[in-house]
């Protein structure tokens, strides 16, 4: 089984938007894009990848990749903490593309679909 990574960086906010408009500019010719292998997920600076990553969020991530609890509660029971810190957590690390959500019936299923997380950091 291959491992799937996602890849967390730290990058200038001047880098970013200048990949950005290259990327659109791209997309107005009408240049068709390969598609990404390893996603990649960037921060403008240390403080905000410590302040998304906290350990309580680690152990999250971690939770729900080796145990697959089929709802936000049943994480919520499993990290022993309250369902609506959980759900905000999900819900965030959601946003920064480091879950999934799976909506069927009554329940929230968070999914991970990477096995590591790379950290980069340019010096």
């Amino acid at each position: 089984m291959k491992v799937k990574k996602v890849k967390v960086g730290i990058r200038n906010p001047k880098e970013i938007l200048k990949d950005t408009a290259s990327v659109m500019k791209r997309v107005e010719k009408g240049e068709r894009f390969k598609p990404v292998k390893e996603p990649e997920i960037y921060f403008t600076n240390f403080e905000a990848l410590r302040k998304a990553l906290t350990p309580k969020r680690l152990e999250l991530l971690h939770i729900i990749k080796t145990k697959k609890p089929s709802s936000i509660n049943e994480l919520a029971r499993m990290a022993k903490r309250n369902v609506k810190n959980i759900a905000e957590d999900v819900k965030y690390l959601e946003q920064i593309g480091l879950i999934e959500k799976k909506e069927t019936d009554n329940k929230t299923t968070p999914i991970i679909n990477y096995d590591r997380i790379a950290l980069e950091i340019a010096v």
